[in-house]
């Protein structure tokens, strides 16, 4: 096996899932169960697709060969496999919001974030210390495209200013975070 088997990628899957109880987590095991690294998971359940299912994408790391591995046992158990491949999420970085971050919808603002940029939500953290109607911040790190941290400073500023709130952005030296 070379070395570029053995190096560990991200990679997302778009998938489209019966509205049963457990299919999500259907949809999981094989990941786990063949070596994949769960980065993240944006399960829309207020839309559904033309075919009436419910659209999940999720971002895993894992070698190539266990990818191929984890999309072959995705399709053998009738998952609903629409794209499998590399998304290289290269860079990352971390922004902070602050202001009524649970009143305007933090859910909304997550899904308006991954809508639109190249990005994807690794890790979240909420901070309410005066209770969740008063003013709160989140910090949000968030894996991006090579080349985009741009564009994703941009729509994560976009978001921000649209709900009131206020963005504490990384330090950036030499375009690189």
């Amino acid at each position: 096996m070379n070395s570029s088997q053995d190096e560990v990628q991200a990679y997302t899957l778009r998938l489209e899932l019966v509205d049963e109880p457990g299919e999500l987590l259907r949809a999981l095991r094989p990941i786990s169960d063949n070596g994949g690294n769960l980065l993240s998971i944006f399960h829309e359940r207020g839309n559904v697709t033309p075919r009436g299912h419910i659209p999940v994408e999720v971002d895993i790391e894992a070698t190539p060969d266990r990818f191929e591995k984890i999309v072959d046992v995705l399709r053998d158990t009738n998952i609903n496999v629409i794209q499998a491949g590399t998304e290289r999420y290269s860079q990352s970085m971390t922004v902070v919001l602050s202001g009524h971050v649970v009143d305007t919808d933090l859910s909304d603002t997550l899904s308006q974030v991954q809508d639109t940029a190249k990005a994807t939500v690794t890790d979240l953290s909420l901070a309410a210390p005066q209770g969740t109607h008063d003013i709160s911040s989140a910090r949000m790190r968030l894996a991006v495209e090579e080349g985009s941290v741009s564009e994703t400073l941009a729509v994560v500023r976009s978001v921000a200013e649209d709900k009131g709130l206020s963005v504490i952005e990384p330090l950036v030296e030499r375009g690189h975070l």
